[in-house]
């Protein structure tokens, strides 16, 4: 499996560029701006993208959508409960303060358990709702992208529209924490650290830990 990890957009989205070494075939997960570098690397790296996967709504997470959909013409993915909160009008009013692009419609809806296949790879939908309700992670053992569910030595925040801290604890703590300690953590930003592992961040991460 190759893994590019890059910073895009105004507010330093983790872009990531997950490909299949035996097919080339690739999916592309939350790009949220820089999309000439993005498309620089996809040329660079030699891969044919299969998807655009937003680990959730969240206009930060999915500005670059349209441009690299417009390049590649590439399906763009998301949790069927965020594409429907995230088309409700004030919900969309309420996210264009921070001015940035709208995405395109999902061509793919996907729910807990829906499988992505990028070749030879298998990707697992991990529905995590609380940061939005539709936030998903991407699961192909060793590898967990986490999105905004999980970050190094912290957690996403629940304090804007769609969010709920109770639901979003109760993902954390029973649909990631429960995977092998060894599982190599991947978030959606990288406030604390480029990457972790799940038995990392239960022996470290404050926000687990009830430290907080």
């Amino acid at each position: 499996m190759l893994i590019r990890q890059m910073t895009v957009g105004s507010m330093a989205v983790c872009c990531y560029l997950v490909a299949c070494d035996k097919t080339g075939k690739a999916m592309l997960i939350d790009p949220g701006g820089n999309e000439d570098e993005v498309l620089a690397m996809i040329k660079k790296e030699g891969v044919s993208l299969a998807y655009i996967v937003n680990t959730h709504g969240h206009p930060d997470h999915v500005c670059g959508n349209g441009p690299i959909k417009k390049a590649t013409g590439a399906p763009i993915v998301m949790h069927e409960a965020d594409a429907a909160f995230f088309c409700r009008p004030e919900v969309d009013k309420y996210f264009s303060m921070l001015g940035l692009a709208a995405s395109p419609p999902p061509d793919r809806l996907v729910k807990d358990g829906d499988i992505l296949q990028v070749g030879q790879l298998s990707f697992a939908v991990i529905h995590t709702p609380g940061h939005t309700p539709g936030g998903i992670c991407l699961y192909s053992a060793p590898h967990l992208f986490t999105g905004d569910t999980l970050f190094v030595g912290a957690v996403g925040r629940t304090d804007f529209p769609g969010g709920d801290l109770r639901t979003f604890m109760h993902s954390i703590r029973s649909r990631l924490l429960s995977l092998p300690d060894e599982t190599v953590v991947w978030p959606g930003h990288g406030y604390g650290g480029s990457r972790s592992t799940i038995g990392e961040e239960k022996r470290s991460n404050p926000f687990i830990n009830g430290e907080f």
